[in-house]
C-alpha cells in the first residue's frame, strides 16, 4: 500500500521499491516506475498501484483418482508481474488517491485465475492415475504438469503474470483410505521388528548356549585334570609308600643282618667263654684228680665260705646247740 500524505490540498505519494506507481492526469501519463515519490492533486490524479516482487499463492483443493478415490493436493504457485503496465490494463490495480488502498481486489483476481488453472491441470493428471501410482509418483507428475499447463496457458501472459515456480507438498487420500493403506505397512513394520526382536532373542539364546557349553566344557576340563591330579596323587602315594616300605624292608634286613651277626658274635662269644670254661674246668678237674676226698672237702668248704655272704652277728638257739652237741657227742666214739 503506498503511503500518501496530505499538504494544503496536495497530496504526496512515496511508493516502495517492490510496487510499480502509474501516475495518470488528463489521460496522460506522468509517472510510472517502481519506488516513486512525487506531489498530486487528488482531483485530478488517477493512480495504480502493481506489486512486482515474487507472490507465494498457497493452494488446497481436491480431486479424483481413476480409481475413484478422493485425494487432497497441497500446492503453492510462486509468481511475480512481469509487466505491471499491462497488468494495470487488464485488472483494477487503482488505488484510492486519500488512503492509498486498492479499490479493488486484484490480488484475489490473480488467485482466482492461477489456482483454477493449476487445479484443471491438477485435476486432468489424476483423474488417469491410479491411487497407489498417485501416491508414489503423484506429486512429481502433478508438479510438472500444472508447471507446464501455467507456462502454457495464454491468459497468464496477456494479464503480465510470470510463473516463477511450482511446488506440490503432497497429495493425502481420505482418512480412511489412509488409514486402511497404512495398515499392511504398519503390519509389515511390525512383523519385522518382531522378527528382528525374535533373531535377536535367538542370537542371544545360542549365545548363551555357547557360554554354557563353554563352561560345562571348562568344567569338564577341570574334573579331568582333578582326576588327573588325584591319579597322579594316588601314584605318588603309591610310589612313595613302596619307597618307605623298600626303605623299611632295607632297613629291616639291616638290622636282621645285625641282629645275625650279633647273635653269632654273642653265640661265638659264649662259645668261646663255654670252651674256655670247660678248659679251665678240665684243666682244674685235672689237677684235682690225684687229690685225696678230705681235702676236696676242706676245698669245697673253703669255696663255699668265699662264696657266702658275711654274717655280722650269728644267733644259735638251745634247741640248735643241743641238737649240735649231741651229734658232735654221738660222733667222739668213733
Amino acid at each position: 500500500m503506498a503511503d500518501i500524505t496530505r499538504r494544503l490540498g496536495w497530496r504526496h505519494l512515496r511508493g516502495a521499491p517492490t510496487a510499480h506507481i502509474r501516475h495518470h492526469r488528463g489521460g496522460k501519463l506522468l509517472h510510472d516506475g517502481p519506488g516513486l515519490s512525487f506531489w498530486f492533486r487528488a482531483l485530478t490524479a488517477a493512480l495504480s498501484e502493481v506489486p512486482v516482487d515474487d507472490r507465494e499463492l498457497a493452494m488446497t483443493f481436491r480431486a479424483r483418482t481413476s480409481d475413484f478415490q478422493d485425494v487432497a493436493v497441497q500446492a503453492t504457485v510462486t509468481y511475480r508481474i512481469g509487466d505491471p503496465a499491462l497488468a494495470a490494463a487488464r485488472m483494477d490495480f487503482s488505488i484510492d488517491p486519500d488512503t492509498g488502498v486498492w479499490r479493488g481486489a486484484p490480488l484475489e483476481q490473480l488467485g482466482t485465475l492461477l489456482t483454477e488453472t493449476a487445479q484443471q491441470h491438477a485435476l486432468d493428471v489424476l483423474a488417469r492415475t491410479p491411487l497407489s501410482s498417485a501416491l508414489v509418483d503423484g506429486v512429481t507428475a502433478v508438479r510438472e504438469r500444472v508447471a507446464a499447463g501455467l507456462d502454457a496457458e495464454p491468459r497468464l501472459p496477456a494479464t503480465g503474470i510470470e510463473v516463477v515456480a511450482v511446488r506440490v507438498m503432497a497429495l493425502r487420500p481420505e482418512p480412511e483410505v489412509e488409514r486402511a493403506l497404512r495398515t499392511p505397512a504398519r503390519e509389515q513394520i511390525q512383523q519385522e521388528a518382531d522378527r528382528a526382536t525374535y533373531e535377536r532373542r535367538a542370537v542371544a539364546v545360542e549365545r548363551e548356549r555357547t557360554i554354557a557349553e563353554n563352561e560345562l566344557a571348562g568344567q569338564i576340563e577341570l574334573a579331568r585334570r582333578e582326576e588327573q591330579l588325584v591319579e597322579q596323587r594316588g601314584t605318588n602315594a603309591r610310589r612313595e609308600a613302596e619307597e618307605h616300605a623298600a626303605a623299611d624292608a632295607v632297613r629291616a634286613e639291616a638290622e636282621a643282618t645285625r641282629s645275625v651277626r650279633l647273635a653269632r658274635a654273642e653265640a661265638e662269644g659264649v662259645r668261646a667263654v663255654g670252651d674256655a670254661k670247660a678248659q679251665a674246668q678240665a684243666a682244674w678237674l685235672k689237677v684235682h684228680e690225684d687229690v685225696e676226698v678230705a681235702t676236696l672237702h676242706a676245698l669245697t668248704g673253703t669255696r663255699l665260705a668265699e662264696n657266702l655272704p658275711n654274717i655280722d652277728s650269728l644267733t644259735i638257739s638251745p634247741d640248735v646247740l643241743t641238737g649240735l652237741l649231741a651229734k658232735l657227742g654221738a660222733r667222739e666214739p668213733e
